[in-house]
């Protein structure tokens, strides 16, 4: 069951839904919009190593947009800061966003209950794509839990991602133990 316009604003007023900034116009039937952010990063290696810690080179997109190339891998970010206390998240592409041949994650679309942050997006496209900042870039949509959560995921010590901020994050893999 996904969380309608109505439940999306109780959930807001109780706090345990926040999206910040929050505009009225982007909450659509049973989703809420998101936008792209100032900040793009790409990997400095073109090979990575999943056991590595692979850095990123962060930059702003120009006001006047910027060029997206196929057999880039893009790292973004949402524009707006969420929190979710009792739902799980879901960050979906627009529809308007997939038929410009943009995808914005290639496995991560699933937030965790007590996820606090701005999102980071995997974008990648098939064909030269310009976009913007502030560009409508996906939706997110609300999962009631069914049951009681012992840890939240900010609550966890493991917790690679909590808190991220306005810029995007690189892969936290090689923190794991393999």
């Amino acid at each position: 069951m996904i969380l309608s316009d109505e439940r999306i604003m109780e959930e807001i007023a109780k706090g345990t839904i926040r999206i910040e900034p929050y505009r009225p116009e982007c909450l659509g039937s049973n989703s809420y919009d998101v936008h792209l952010g100032r900040h793009l990063a790409t990997y400095r290696d073109r090979q990575l190593d999943a056991r590595k810690h692979n850095e990123i080179e962060h930059f702003e997109i120009p006001e006047d947009g910027y060029v997206l190339q196929p057999d880039v891998f893009y790292l973004g970010v949402t524009e707006e800061y969420t929190e979710t206390h009792e739902h799980v998240p879901f960050l979906e592409g627009k529809s308007s966003t997939g038929r410009l041949g943009i995808d914005i994650h290639a496995t991560a679309g699933k937030g965790d209950v007590g996820f606090c942050g701005h999102w980071t997006l995997e974008i990648s496209v098939k064909q030269p794509v310009k976009v913007y900042r502030g560009m409508p870039i996906g939706q997110l949509i609300y999962f009631p839990v069914e049951g009681s959560i012992a840890v939240k995921y900010g609550q966890k010590q493991n917790a690679k991602y909590s808190g991220q901020g306005g810029r995007p994050v690189e892969s936290m893999m090689w923190k794991n133990h393999f």
